[in-house]
């Protein structure tokens, strides 16, 4: 049946949109992240921290120069930006956008089990799996009983969607943690890609990992983005949220 007699005007009828008729080039951001460097690179700046370039390249275990087109790469198509002290130059995440961005993607991407190197490998990659900074939140089993506890404790609603209860808002001011206006979610469900359930993110998530840090609940295990539980931090999760000591 031709055109005409389906009823269509061949003129007035484009067909499908493409990314070219709405102005979106969706596969310019997918191209970026299509690369295995890159996509290391956007990974390991999910702590939130601003890396140098060298740092970079000495973990994703290329050359400075490949490094160096890596990141122009990725600076120049707006997921990551840098910033220059002196001779050094520092990249980071764009924003909480691109950091949800990623953790979505890392939810979605095929999980192959690693065979560790050494004892310390295994040590670092269980240490990742326990507690982890995620951009600006907690991520890893430590972030998922802390969810969990907040719902059981009547702090959080999780259905139908993330919100805080007036309990909670009271809880979290008794503790001294206060949550900041901002156009980003006050309460964002995160699926934990290790532990494969949601954790907290949003402006709750950032503020209680920024007060657990400045608490001194948690502290960095060494330069990765791995956390260890404080004894205080033990106590304080006790007393506030009844996780075991």
């Amino acid at each position: 049946m031709d055109d005409e007699r389906a009823g269509r005007n061949p003129r007035r009828d484009p067909g499908p949109a493409t990314g070219q008729d709405v102005g979106v080039d969706l596969a310019a951001v997918a191209r970026l992240l299509a690369d295995g460097t890159r996509a290391a690179i956007c990974l390991a700046l999910l702590d939130g921290r601003a890396w140098t370039a060298t740092e970079l390249a000495r973990y994703t275990a290329v050359t400075q120069p490949t490094a160096t087109s890596h990141l122009n790469q990725l600076v120049n198509g707006g997921l990551l930006v840098e910033e220059r002290h002196g001779r050094h130059r520092y990249l980071r995440i764009a924003d909480h956008r691109v950091m949800e961005l990623i953790e979505s993607l890392a939810e979605l991407a095929p999980h192959h089990p690693v065979r560790p190197r050494s004892l310390t490998v295994a040590t670092r990659q269980q240490a990742l799996r326990d507690a982890r900074l995620c951009y600006d939140h907690l991520a890893g089993t430590l972030s998922v009983k802390i969810t969990d506890a907040m719902v059981t404790r009547g702090l959080l609603d999780w259905e139908p969607e993330p919100k805080l209860t007036d309990a909670g808002t009271d809880r979290l001011a008794a503790v001294g943690i206060t949550l900041s206006p901002s156009r980003r979610p006050l309460v964002r469900s995160c699926l934990d890609w290790t532990e494969r359930r949601p954790h907290l993110a949003g402006v709750l998530g950032a503020a209680l990992c920024a007060h657990a840090l400045g608490a001194g609940w948690v502290t960095r295990i060494g330069s990765t983005r791995a956390l260890a539980v404080t004894p205080a931090g033990r106590r304080a999760l006790h007393e506030h949220l009844g996780l075991p000591e």
